[in-house]
């Protein structure tokens, strides 16, 4: 046994989405992992563990936001109630080109972990640029992160000539790779309209070299395949399926404008699926139909997208809009029951992002886990985890535990001073106008 070790009590513990709650149960972490967990009949005597008592709180495991722009905590609010096109290339992409630094990646990076923690997720794909930097957040947060670096064809933050692009991801790798277990660096190709088929076609060889994710924005807008760059295809996914790209170590994000056949190729492909239900709502571009992609079998995960076109980092929200809309599009009220919403933000993203070792509560697995206040009005009487879609939000929260460490206690972030990283946050605003 670790001397490092944590036991909880008297908890209420959900395993899995597809296993009943178990009430009166105990949990005992052992160095970074669970060691084993039953009822109260059995607790073990573990003089030398930290001792939490679970009374009237939900233990499971931490939620997996599949998909973010952690640094764009800078823009959020900064243009509100665009459409997509609009809000990219004329608010966010001049925004970048003006404010987006080392300092500014570290620092926002760190701003969007410490508020995914208080709202109880443990591991983040981010996708950015300077992402040595919010790399270097990530892991001092505590958090388990896959930070990808991003590439564009265009002058870019950190990588001012496009020509190497390339090399600066591959230089990122080879720094990130074996620093640290919790961190997992990857390659993120913006999207088929910023990157030539030659730059996406060696950015998923540089993936495929180095044994990491591929993430690439794809089918967001109604519109994406008329400014697709040399299209290939008649059709975003036929598009980058005719340059090879697909395959089970491929993300694809967003995915709302696909038609059978886009869906039959995803299929076969073995990609996972990650949407990203309010930024698509907010920006105007669509439902992604998760539902109909579940029942074929592609794996379907979640993320918050930048807080820039959220503005929340809250996936109990995102778990909550995904389960609605796929109701709303099929007027059909079984379209997406609550426990699938669970799913995708738990063992489909660990699935999706090959963590084998997170996104449930397991003998063996990584102890990221959460403890949930439940005797709150909202969630109150609390016949099974349905509610936690429905009714639940990151601010019941109240503990959070990451490689078997203590991140969050009694909604006080241990990890990094958070008062300290706004107050950079806001520092960094001011250039904006709007502080």
């Amino acid at each position: 046994m670790s001397t490092t070790s944590i036991l909880i009590s008297n908890v209420t513990l959900f395993t899995d989405p597809d296993t009943p709650l178990r009430k009166d149960q105990w949990l005992l972490c052992d160095g970074d992992s669970i060691h084993s967990f039953g009822s109260m009949e059995s607790v073990p005597d573990c003089p030398n563990a930290v001792l939490l008592d679970g009374t009237d709180k939900l233990l499971m495991p931490g939620l997996i936001n599949a998909h973010n722009h952690c640094a764009m905590t800078l823009f959020r609010g900064l243009a509100d109630d665009l459409e997509l096109g609009e809000w990219l290339n004329e608010h966010i992409f001049p925004a970048e080109a003006a404010n987006v630094n080392p300092e500014m990646v570290y620092w926002c990076t760190k701003l969007a972990a410490g508020e995914m923690i208080l709202s109880g997720s443990t591991t983040v794909a981010d996708g950015y640029f300077h992402e040595d930097q919010a790399a270097r957040a990530l892991l001092e947060s505590g958090m388990r992160a896959i930070p990808a670096h991003g590439i564009v064809d265009f002058p870019a933050p950190g990588v001012p000539d496009p020509k190497t692009n390339i090399e600066a991801v591959e230089t990122f790798l080879l720094e990130w790779k074996s620093k640290n277990d919790r961190i997992t660096p990857a390659v993120f190709a913006h999207s088929p309209y910023t990157c030539s088929p030659q730059t996406l076609q060696a950015a998923k060889a540089l993936a495929v070299q180095h044994e990491v994710p591929f993430f690439i924005h794809i089918a967001e807008s109604r519109h994406e395949q008329e400014i697709i760059m040399d299209p290939q295809g008649t059709s975003p996914i036929r598009h980058v399926a005719a340059l090879n790209l697909l395959d089970k170590n491929t993300v694809l994000i967003h995915c709302v404008w696909l038609d059978d056949e886009d869906r039959e190729i995803i299929t076969n492909s073995g990609a996972g699926v990650i949407i990203c239900p309010q930024s698509n709502l907010k920006l105007a571009s669509g439902i992604a139909k998760a539902s109909l992609m579940d029942t074929m079998g592609i794996p379907i995960g979640i993320g918050t997208d930048g807080s820039a076109s959220n503005n929340s980092l809250d996936l109990f929200y995102e778990m909550d809009i995904l389960a609605k809309t796929q109701k709303l599009w099929t007027l059909d009220a079984t379209a997406m029951p609550a426990k699938r919403a669970l799913a995708a933000a738990t063992v489909n993203n660990a699935k999706i992002l090959h963590l084998s070792h997170i996104g449930k509560i397991a003998a063996g697995y990584k102890a990221d886990i959460i403890l949930l206040d439940i005797e709150q009005p909202h969630l109150q009487p609390f016949y099974n985890h349905d509610l936690l879609v429905y009714s639940g939000t990151g601010a019941d929260v109240e503990t959070v535990i990451i490689n078997g460490e203590l991140v969050l206690q009694e909604r006080r972030l241990l990890s990094f001073d958070l008062d300290e990283c706004m107050a950079k946050v806001r520092k960094l605003a001011v250039p904006l106008g709007l502080l």
